[in-house]
């Protein structure tokens, strides 16, 4: 028997070790896509703006 039949085999799959945490993440909970950003919009409220021009039967 040659020294080559007695290496150990290369490491494959079953060799893998897996991180199971509850931190692992797949997929994050929003894209880039759908936010302010994503849809070329400036990021920042106008929430002043909305409530200085409310109609006056609103109040």
């Amino acid at each position: 028997m040659s020294t080559e039949d007695r290496l150990p085999h290369a490491p494959g799959d079953d060799d893998r070790v897996v991180d199971l945490s509850d931190e692992f993440v797949v997929l994050p909970e929003q894209t880039t896509d759908d936010t302010d950003r994503g849809w070329g919009e400036v990021t920042g409220g106008n929430d002043d703006r909305l409530l200085a021009e409310r109609p006056p039967h609103w109040d």
